[in-house]
Formats: structure tokens, C-alpha cells, sequence
């Protein structure tokens, strides 16, 4: 028979995993400050044409409205959110378990319906049209992905990543790992988030629209407090792996 595992050898086994979420998520807070800046420099585009016209400028810009950085971002979170479920699973492994599978669900939601690369290649196609009519076909192809954009991606996923923070949160208020700052923090982000989408699509009134965009702050100020102090514990758990995981 095999010999038993020794706790601390299974300890280290997670130590650079925690390294590598930790440092995910402090990359996480850079690229939500970098959203802010791109949501205040950047040109506010609403119609293909405008949209069209931002990436025959410059591509990049063109991407950035469509949210790359959440893209980089999302992509970061996966090792993010398996190392907090390795991390809490003790606590909590149903909670975990099924606000993991959520934020994963969140992540492929986004990715399956934004359309940026599609429209960036529209964009090229309009450039390169010589008739009106290509260009009108162009056009409207364009405007049917903004429309999958607006209403789909961030809309799906952001529910249910809000959710998903929601639930990780609420196991780490269990937690001696994690403080409740941070928990309060992730529970904070995704109610404002939840709150932010229902008041922007529950009326059309410009008063609403301003309160949600408050909230949709909200919840990029508690995220970034929650993805910074969760990174540097799970980085510091890496660092010693004295926590009994």
C-alpha cells in the first residue's frame, strides 16, 4: 500500500495555485481602474456607423470600448476563482462549489454573445466596400451585433457573476481565512451590480438611468476592495500554506 499523504505535503501542493490567483486578482484591480479611465476618455458610440468609425481610427480604442479589458479581466478571474474555492471549500463546499459553476456559467455567457471582434471585422469590411449597397449590408449586419452586445453580454453575465460574488462572499463571512471586510466587500459588489442592471432596464427614464450608473460604480469601487484584499491573502497563503487547506 501507497504511503498517506502528510498534510503539509498536500499544503504545498496549492502554494504557487494561491500565488497565481492572488496575483490574478491584483492584476484584476489595474484592469478596473483601466475601465474607468476608458469609460471617461474614450468617445460614447451608439450606432454601427460611430462604432465603424472608432475602429477605422484606431482598432485598439475600437476594442476597448467593447470591453476588452473586462475580457482580460474575466479570463483572470478563472484562476482567481478556483483558488478562492480551494481556499473556502471547507467552509463551504455546496455554496462554493455552485458559486464557482455560476461565475464560469457568467464567464461563457459573456464570451458566447460579445461582439467586438465580429464587429471589428465589419468594420474592416465597411472600409473596404466600394457600393452603397455593400456598405448599407455592412451597416446592418453591424447594428443587429450591437444589439447582441448591448442586450446579452454584459447585461447575462454581469447577473450572474454579481451572483456568483454574492455567494463566495457570503462563505467567507464564515471563514477565518478571509476578514470581513473582504466578504462585505464581495457581497457589496454583487448586489450593487444586481441593483445597477434591474434599475437601468427597469424604466427608461433619465433619472433612473443616472441612479443605476451610480450603483454601476458602487460596484466597481467594492470589487476593487474585494479583488485586492482577496489577492493579497491568497498571495500570502501561498507564501506560507500554514492555513490547513
Amino acid at each position: 500500500m501507497g504511503q498517506p499523504i502528510k498534510p503539509e505535503i498536500s499544503r504545498s501542493r496549492w502554494r504557487g495555485f494561491y500565488k497565481l490567483g492572488g496575483v490574478a486578482a491584483l492584476v484584476i484591480a489595474a484592469l478596473l481602474i483601466g475601465e474607468i479611465v476608458v469609460y471617461a476618455v474614450l468617445p460614447r458610440a451608439s450606432t454601427a456607423l460611430e462604432h465603424f468609425t472608432i475602429f477605422r481610427d484606431n482598432w485598439l480604442a475600437g476594442l476597448l470600448t467593447f470591453d476588452l479589458l473586462g475580457m482580460i479581466a474575466y479570463l483572470l478571474f478563472v484562476p482567481l476563482a478556483i483558488a478562492l474555492y480551494v481556499a473556502l471549500r471547507r467552509t463551504g463546499d455546496a455554496v462554493m462549489a455552485i458559486g464557482t459553476v455560476l461565475f464560469f456559467i457568467g464567464i461563457a455567457a459573456f464570451f458566447a454573445t460579445n461582439t467586438a471582434f465580429s464587429i471589428l471585422s465589419l468594420s474592416q469590411q465597411y472600409a473596404a466596400a466600394t457600393t452603397d449597397a455593400e456598405r448599407a449590408v455592412f451597416l446592418a449586419a453591424g447594428q443587429t451585433m450591437l444589439t447582441l452586445f448591448n442586450e446579452n453580454a454584459f447585461l447575462v453575465s454581469y447577473v450572474i457573476v454579481s451572483a456568483a460574488w454574492v455567494m463566495i462572499s457570503s462563505v467567507m463571512l464564515k471563514s477565518s481565512i478571509f476578514n470581513r471586510i473582504t466578504a462585505y466587500a464581495g457581497i457589496l459588489a454583487g448586489a450593487a451590480g444586481i441593483v445597477a442592471v434591474v434599475l437601468e432596464h427597469a424604466s427608461a427614464t433619465q433619472a433612473v438611468l443616472i441612479f443605476s450608473i451610480s450603483f454601476y460604480f458602487a460596484a466597481i469601487v467594492f470589487l476593487f476592495v474585494w479583488v485586492v484584499l482577496a489577492g493579497l491573502r491568497l498571495y500570502h497563503l501561498g507564501s506560507n500554506c500554514t492555513a490547513g487547506l
